[in-house]
């Protein structure tokens, strides 16, 4: 029903006009008495094979919804009942900021994909605290941080430790974004130097708490490998708990959609299907450079179990999915768990 007649309907509208009305239908849909119990029951999977734990955390199945879809922590408590084992919000930036100017999403239907220039738009972290006070417990969340836009990279590590801060108390794991080639310069913070910097700050934070908790990195699928073998010594020394990979791609290398299409569209970061085989080559040798020395979390083309299962033995531990669940709908978290366990 979703590809043959609610995907249609969807598609029929700008992207970004989809993803609002989206929200809206699910935020009204879930308020109704009964709709949480009955969506809940048609699209979870249990099975113990599934449980696993990661950077002491207990996630009741692998596979997650990436950041980018629940920025601002508005629907958290309704997507969680799609089957997730566990939902990252985000990105999310010290001061709210609107992005970039629309259109800045768009569809490559023949390539399975996405490509999107949102530049972290979103209300503020302090916005997104008021909703998490109200999260129900059970439900593991990720908070993914990043740099406001007019923020110069030499006081980068200003931002992302306010949002650290802000958040400690309300979600489970943190991921630092410096990957997004959405906000100008962002992806200089990945260099050797500023990236050591930025992370041994927020560590040394993270120290002083009563409980420490996870943070992560959340790298691009454009990195080299000599990029790759930095990575892996900064977190190491840095002692962080591990990496995301990969964020979307600026390559445009592949695609079935035709080339006036693609330059039309203009800059932007590609996701979907044709980041899958980039996205599982860096995990691949990220798992190799590190010898399995922390947890990889893979995203970057998931739409079935076997796509998921690729990034599991390429060496990760948990997978997350954004653009396959805009493709697939609500019934593809199951599939690919039901997939898993077979």
């Amino acid at each position: 029903m979703y590809k043959s007649i609610i995907r249609p309907l969807l598609f029929s509208l700008n992207p970004e006009s989809a993803h609002h009305f989206t929200f809206n239908s699910l935020k009204f849909l879930h308020a109704i008495p009964g709709v949480n119990a009955i969506v809940g029951s048609s699209f979870k999977y249990s099975n113990p094979k599934l449980e696993t734990e990661v950077f002491g955390i207990k996630f009741p199945n692998p596979v997650g919804l990436a950041a980018g879809f629940d920025k601002d922590a508005k629907l958290f408590g309704p997507l969680s009942k799609y089957g997730f084992g566990f939902i990252e919000i985000g990105t999310l930036t010290p001061v709210g900021q609107p992005g970039n100017p629309k259109p800045r999403m768009f569809r490559l239907p023949q390539d399975g994909g996405l490509i999107n220039r949102m530049g972290f738009n979103n209300e503020g972290v302090e916005a997104a605290v008021a909703r998490l006070k109200k999260r129900q417990p059970g439900l593991v969340i990720g908070g993914n941080i990043g740099k406001n836009k007019v923020t110069p990279n030499e006081n980068a590590t200003d931002d992302y430790v306010k949002c650290f801060e802000a958040l400690f108390d309300y979600v489970d794991y943190f991921v630092v974004n410096v990957s997004s080639p959405n906000t100008p310069n962002l992806r200089e913070l990945q260099d050797k130097e500023p990236l050591t910097q930025l992370l041994n700050t927020l560590e040394q934070r993270n120290a002083k708490k009563a409980a420490r908790k996870p943070i992560l990195l959340k790298i691009a699928p454009d990195v080299t490998d000599g990029q790759l073998v930095d990575i892996v010594e900064i977190v190491k020394d840095s002692g962080i708990d591990g990496v995301i990979a990969t964020n979307t791609t600026i390559d445009r290398s592949g695609l079935t959609t035709s080339s006036e299409i693609v330059e039309s569209i203009g800059a932007g970061g590609l996701s979907g299907k044709p980041v899958r085989e980039k996205s599982t080559a860096v995990i691949r040798r990220l798992s190799e450079l590190s010898k399995g020395a922390f947890p990889i979390i893979a995203v970057g083309g998931v739409y079935t179990a076997e796509d998921a299962k690729e990034k599991l033995e390429a060496g990760a531990s948990l997978v997350q999915v954004y653009t396959g669940f805009i493709y697939e709908g609500p019934a593809m978290v199951k599939r690919i768990l039901k997939g898993l366990v077979k």
